[in-house]
C-alpha cells in the first residue's frame, strides 16, 4: 500500500510539475515569440526523414504588420465567437457533434457502395485557442488524456495571454502548405506579396485554406475555394478583432 502510495504522489508531482513547465512557457510568450511549435518540429522530422530534406518558409510578423483582413477572415472562418469565448466554444463543439451524428447516418443508410465505403467528413469544434495550445505543445495522437491536457493549455493561454498575441502567434505559426508557416510566408508563396498588403478576398481565401493547407494548395483553383472565400468576405464586415 505505501509503495501504491508513493507511486501515485510521484505521479501528481510529475503533471504537477509538467503543468508549472508549460505555464512558465506560456507566461514567458508575453515577451518572447515562440521560435518554434511542437507541430512545426514534428513537420521537420517528417519531411527530412521522406525526402531527406525540406523547404521552409516562415516570417515572424507584429500583430501590426499582419492585415486586418487576414485577422478578420480567420475569425470567421475558424472560431467566429473567439472575442467572446475563454478558450472553448461550446456551441460550436456541439454544432460539430451534430454534424459529424448526421455524416455517419447518412454513410450508414448509404445505398450506393461507392459513397458507403467513404469515411464522412469529420468536423471539428476546435476554438482558435485550442488549435494554437495543440499546435504549440502536442502531438497529434488523439487520445483523451492528450485531449484533456489540451484543454488546460487552453485555459492557461486563454488566462495567461491577450486575445491579441494569442491571434498574433497563432497567425505566425499556423500551417498553410508544405513547409509554409504563418501568414507572411502563406502570403507570399500564394500572391508574390507581404501579409499586410492582403485584400479582403485574398485574405477569406488563404482562411479557407487553413483547415486542409496542403490539400488545397494543390487545388488553388478549386470551386469550393472560391466559393467559400465569397462567404467568409461576405461575413468578415461583421467581424471584431482583438
Amino acid at each position: 500500500m505505501k509503495a501504491l502510495l508513493r507511486l501515485a504522489l510521484l505521479t501528481l508531482l510529475m503533471v504537477f510539475a509538467l503543468q508549472l513547465y508549460f505555464a512558465t512557457r506560456i507566461a514567458m510568450m508575453r515577451v518572447i515569440n515562440p521560435e518554434s511549435t511542437a507541430f512545426e518540429r514534428s513537420e521537420i522530422w517528417r519531411m527530412t526523414h521522406s525526402s531527406g530534406s525540406f523547404k521552409w518558409r516562415q516570417q515572424w510578423l507584429d500583430y501590426g504588420k499582419i492585415s486586418d483582413n487576414l485577422k478578420k477572415a480567420v475569425i470567421a472562418s475558424e472560431d467566429a465567437g473567439f472575442i467572446d469565448h475563454d478558450g472553448v466554444d461550446i456551441d460550436a463543439l456541439e454544432k460539430a457533434w451534430e454534424k459529424n451524428a448526421k455524416a455517419e447516418q447518412r454513410s450508414a443508410n448509404s445505398s450506393s457502395k461507392a459513397l458507403a465505403s467513404r469515411a464522412p467528413k469529420i468536423v471539428g469544434g476546435s476554438t482558435i485557442t485550442q488549435q494554437l495550445a495543440k499546435n504549440l505543445f502536442l502531438s497529434g495522437e488523439r487520445t483523451l488524456l492528450r485531449k484533456g491536457q489540451e484543454l488546460v493549455l487552453t485555459l492557461m493561454l486563454e488566462g495567461l495571454l491577450s486575445k491579441e498575441r494569442i491571434l498574433e502567434i497563432y497567425l505566425n505559426n499556423v500551417e498553410w502548405g508544405e513547409g509554409v508557416f504563418g501568414a507572411e510566408a502563406a502570403s507570399q508563396r500564394y500572391y508574390r506579396k507581404g501579409a499586410a498588403s492582403l485584400s479582403a478576398y485574398e485574405a477569406a481565401r488563404l482562411a479557407v485554406m487553413l483547415p486542409r493547407p496542403r490539400y488545397f494548395e494543390t487545388r488553388t483553383g478549386s470551386g469550393y475555394l472560391a466559393s467559400r472565400a465569397g462567404t467568409i468576405t461576405a461575413r468578415m464586415g461583421d467581424v471584431e478583432i482583438p
